[in-house]
């Protein structure tokens, strides 16, 4: 167990906190997620957030680290990168400025805010052809191998994935988050910050607005999650057709169907309606999925 910042092998580490790495510091464990425990590191009046990928999951976080240091500094609302190394398990860490908790209550206001940051995101410059710079910290994945684990052991939704794939061209023209939901941004002082960029990839903008209009939908309401689908479509960024965002929204329900089957995905009072009804007034989708 981590007792402080000068047991851990930095194989990059910020001056500032280079500079008091041996002093005592206060560790208060935090909600650990499905791939890593979490805590917040207190020194005196500095707070850091340190992650640690102690369990099956085994990303590259000297890429993550580099992807988190060119968001922030172009200005996109992420966690300030501030070290990452290994522990004496030789378990990935990561440390990062500390910047509140996730977000709990909702309100339209609030959800306007979301929406432009996740945008913000899609808008971040890349370089569309695959060479240069970019590849070094933005990581290229197979759509259906990285979104759909195991899915060729669910013929239903296999087919019926495959067939809505078919209308619509995958593209990975821009940096997407991969798993925007209200968990993973942070709120302080009116201020929003994204988090957990294991997910982060070339992509595709449209899975990634319907994944997360999905998720607020099902967790927080039908009326939050169409408050929160009409500040996309006030973009003048945004011109998805009707048919795209259907098919985009039958391929996120999917994805959770196939994630609740295979693994653990939260539930609440009400989330299954909610999928059984996106199932039922979705084009491409049909209750006997569920």
């Amino acid at each position: 167990m981590i007792t402080g910042l000068s047991q851990i092998d930095w194989i990059q580490l910020d001056d500032r906190v280079q500079q008091v790495i041996e002093q005592e510091v206060q560790i208060i464990p935090l909600s650990p997620g499905l791939e890593a425990s979490v805590m917040r590191i207190e020194m005196g009046e500095q707070r850091y957030v340190l992650k640690v990928w102690d369990k099956d999951s085994k990303p590259d976080i000297a890429k993550q680290y580099r992807l988190l240091s060119k968001l922030y500094q172009s200005g996109i609302g992420v966690s300030q990168p501030c070290g990452w190394g290994f522990d004496d398990q030789q378990n990935q860490v990561l440390l990062t400025s500390y910047d509140g908790e996730p977000v709990t209550l909702v309100t339209q206001p609030k959800l306007t805010q979301l929406a432009e940051r996740l945008m913000e995101v899609h808008r971040y410059p890349v370089n569309r052809v695959g060479v240069g710079e970019d590849e070094a910290y933005i990581s290229r994945y197979d759509f259906v191998e990285y979104f759909f684990p195991q899915i060729e052991s669910h013929g239903g939704i296999n087919d019926l994935l495959a067939n809505l794939i078919q209308h619509v061209q995958i593209r990975q023209e821009c940096l997407i988050h991969g798993d925007y939901n209200l968990g993973n941004i942070l709120e302080m002082d009116g201020h929003y910050t994204i988090i957990d960029w294991t997910n982060g990839q070339y992509g595709d903008p449209r899975y990634d607005i319907a994944w997360s209009v999905f998720l607020i939908t099902i967790y927080n309401g039908e009326r939050y999650g169409e408050v929160y689908r009409a500040q996309f479509a006030r973009s003048a960024s945004y011109v998805y057709t009707l048919e795209e965002e259907q098919i985009f929204g039958a391929i996120a329900c999917l994805r959770w169907i196939l994630l609740r089957r295979v693994g653990h995905v939260p539930m609440g009072p009400d989330v299954m309606e909610r999928v059984h009804s996106i199932a039922v007034h979705n084009p491409y989708l049909n209750e006997h999925l569920l």
